[in-house]
């Protein structure tokens, strides 16, 4: 999955619940989205920082925090 569609679907899970925080809305993408996907993103973490902090679920919720946030860092 692509950065870009990383945030699409992190857009649409925001659309689905506006109520939620930023990590709340990322662990529910990474619980949709599945346990390849979630592996997924926590070796890409790992490529990224060098290290695996935590569990693969909270390593997967952190990277996709760490994409939307370079994204909106990006923009302002």
């Amino acid at each position: 999955m692509t950065d870009e569609e990383l945030i699409v679907e992190f857009a649409l899970t925001r659309l689905d619940h506006p109520g939620l925080d930023l990590e709340e809305i990322a662990a529910l993408l990474v619980r949709r989205l599945g346990p390849e996907r979630m592996l997924g993103f926590a070796a890409q973490n790992l490529a990224d920082r060098g290290e695996l902090r935590g569990a693969v679920f909270e390593t997967a919720v952190e990277h996709v925090m760490r994409v939307v946030l370079a994204l909106r860092d990006a923009q302002d």
